[in-house]
């Protein structure tokens, strides 16, 4: 299961994911400033404990900013999109996550010099459900029409989670596409990926059972998923950030029933152990591609999964974030920002510039 959920604190407010990758900035030494396969970590404490933020900063100059819907075969999906030209990045989020997931300062950073579009997947937010089976082929699908609908020939694109998957078989399946690929809390999947641990998956599997049925999640349920995604070393730093969990399903409000599982469902299929993964597929392509992932994501999508990415895939930029969890783009947003510049205006490809509407 991929929710997104929002966490409020004494002090805090955090977006996290119960599959799901979110963006995070950072200062990037000189080192990294070429392909990797070295393994780095960073630790830098955040500058700030509130990841509530109002900053409309986002909306800036020409942004179409503003809601828009584009048919794409049998659903409407529902989009945003910011900045005033450069090349095009798509944003596609984690497990239950709508478009309006992504933290506000890292989207304005990122639309100062680049077109940035963020989208409800099948069945989140605004973006209807549609009569297709629920897949990754379709989800992948979707999103190649999305880009069709906007004009847009190419874009580097980010996946966060759940939303990773789908970024790595839309590159598979429409590599023409795809610029460069960025892919946060991760894994190619196959028989050589990490498994989630097994009274996760039954929690995750409760938790869905839950939310088709219309019943209450506990307090212990929420707590649960909170821990995961956040991790051991940033609860240390914060412990705020677990306080005031309440039952209930309002974590869950920008997904319809049919879509959670649906989306379940996907990740089970991806995360099973009876197919090969993608990775050989992945290196075949030869895309530039940077793997993100926290170090205390051990249970979501359990960061040893984003080294055998890294491992398979020659090339690879890999950077481990210290005391980050699943939820490492809300918990580091400026550090994973200036990761990303450095990563675009670093590698050769070329995106196309898209002009806003």
């Amino acid at each position: 299961m991929y929710p997104l959920r929002k966490i409020r604190g004494n002090t805090s407010s955090i977006l996290i994911t119960i599959f799901l990758l979110v963006v995070i900035i950072v200062t990037l030494p000189a080192t990294m400033t070429t392909a990797i396969t070295t393994h780095r970590v960073y630790g830098q404490q955040p500058d700030r404990t509130d990841l509530n933020i109002t900053d409309s900063s986002a909306n800036i100059q020409n942004n179409t900013s503003e809601e828009k819907i584009v048919q794409v075969g049998d659903i409407e999906i529902a989009y945003k999109m910011f900045g005033n030209g450069g090349e095009s990045i798509l944003l596609i989020s984690g497990g239950s996550a709508d478009k309006n997931a992504w933290d506000p300062s890292f989207i304005s950073d990122l639309s100062s010099n680049h077109t940035v579009i963020v989208f409800d997947n099948r069945g989140v937010g605004n973006t209807t459900i549609g009569s297709k089976p629920y897949t990754i082929e379709q989800l992948a699908n979707d999103t190649a029409g999305l880009l069709d609908g906007l004009k847009i020939q190419n874009a580097n694109v980010l996946g966060y989670s759940l939303g990773s998957y789908i970024a790595q078989q839309l590159a598979i399946t429409n590599p023409e596409k795809v610029s460069r690929l960025v892919l946060v809390a991760s894994s190619c999947g196959g028989a050589d990926r990490m498994p989630k641990p097994p009274e996760f998956l039954a929690l995750q599997k409760e938790v869905v059972n839950k939310i088709s049925n219309n019943v209450s999640i506990s307090r212990e349920e929420n707590l649960g998923f909170l821990n995961a995604s956040l991790g051991a070393g940033w609860i240390r730093l914060h412990p705020e950030s677990i306080e005031n969990v309440t039952e209930g399903q309002g974590f869950f409000s920008s997904i319809s029933p049919e879509a959670q599982e649906g989306q379940a469902n996907v990740g089970l299929r991806w995360e099973a152990t009876n197919w090969n993964g993608v990775c050989e597929e992945l290196a075949k392509l030869a895309k530039p591609t940077l793997v993100i992932t926290g170090t205390d994501d051990n249970v979501y999508e359990p960061h040893e999964n984003s080294l055998v990415i890294a491992e398979k895939v020659p090339g690879t930029w890999l950077v481990q974030i210290k005391n980050a969890g699943h939820a490492v783009m809300d918990q580091y947003p400026d550090e994973i920002g200036k990761i990303l510049q450095t990563f675009l205006s670093t590698t050769n490809t070329t995106a196309t510039t898209a002009q806003p509407e």
